[in-house]
């Protein structure tokens, strides 16, 4: 699998403890071995590409030389950018999904109440 950003999937059909399978990734054109469970590889593969693209980002932007020093900043970034989020001063994911369950909840009363009308 590859995405547009660089990031790609090498599935060795290697399985670690537990059914987690070791898969290699591509970040900044450098090859890693990632030990993941089925479940999670969604996830990690958006991980990858997310974190892919902020390393592009600060490459491109020049400012930085070196890979290390690249990887530092990508993770500075995106701390700031998870705890803006906890903070109140981005997306707060976790009430969101709060209120999503609520509303489905919602639904899920009004179609029951409805269905026993046919």
């Amino acid at each position: 699998m590859s995405t547009a950003s660089g990031a790609k999937e090498t599935t060795k059909g290697e399985t670690a403890k537990g059914g987690v399978k070791n898969i290699d990734v591509t970040i900044l054109d450098r090859q890693y071995r990632v030990a993941c469970p089925d479940d999670e590889r969604e996830e990690l593969m958006a991980s990858v590409a997310y974190l892919d693209k902020k390393m592009r980002e600060i490459k491109t932007a020049g400012k930085i030389a070196g890979a290390d020093r690249v990887a530092v900043m990508a993770a500075l970034n995106i701390t700031h950018e998870l705890l803006s989020a906890k903070t109140g001063a981005g997306f707060d994911l976790g009430e969101y999904k709060r209120r999503m369950q609520s509303m489905n909840s919602l639904v899920d009363e009004a179609l029951a109440s409805q269905e026993k009308l046919f």
